[in-house]
């Protein structure tokens, strides 16, 4: 119980801080009141798979590695209109037709934005179905969609 209590507050801590080392990591942990040692960081840093990642200051510092919603959302809004032949919609469906081998990887960055109204995805090898909640989402999402072929 402990050491998911603890987990949570390394993962609290590194969203918060800047926190580029074992020592610094151990002060803020201390100062949770979190009775830990060197090894013990280092074991939970391990478990937790943090790596350290250069912010955009230019300094190196500890991240679950995880892209933030702006990386993401960059990324969707360069793979989307290279990617992407056609976007269609019947009821509550909505079918994104994309080049041979992008459709994982568009239905991922696409996912990772929560948009509105969906149920759910799936996609193929070129194919994305999303399921949404009605036909007026479907509507709003593939208008939305097609703006960003443009």
């Amino acid at each position: 119980m402990m050491k998911k209590k603890r987990h949570a507050k390394i993962l609290e801590l590194i969203r918060t801080y800047p926190i580029n080392t074992q020592e610094g990591l151990l002060e803020h942990l201390r100062a949770a009141d979190f009775d830990v040692t060197q090894a013990t960081i280092s074991r939970d840093i391990r478990e937790l798979r943090l790596v350290k990642v250069q912010g955009a200051d230019g300094q190196y510092r500890y991240s679950t590695g995880k892209s933030s919603s702006s990386d993401v959302s960059s990324k969707f809004h360069a793979l989307f209109p290279d990617s992407v032949n056609s976007i269609d919609y019947a009821g509550n469906i909505v079918a994104i037709k994309c080049m041979v081998g992008m459709a994982q990887a568009v239905c991922a960055a696409l996912d990772s934005l929560h948009w509105d109204g969906t149920v759910g995805t799936i996609a193929g090898d070129d194919t994305i179905f999303i399921l949404v909640r009605s036909e007026s989402n479907a509507a709003a999402m593939v208008a939305e969609l097609k703006k960003l072929m443009l």
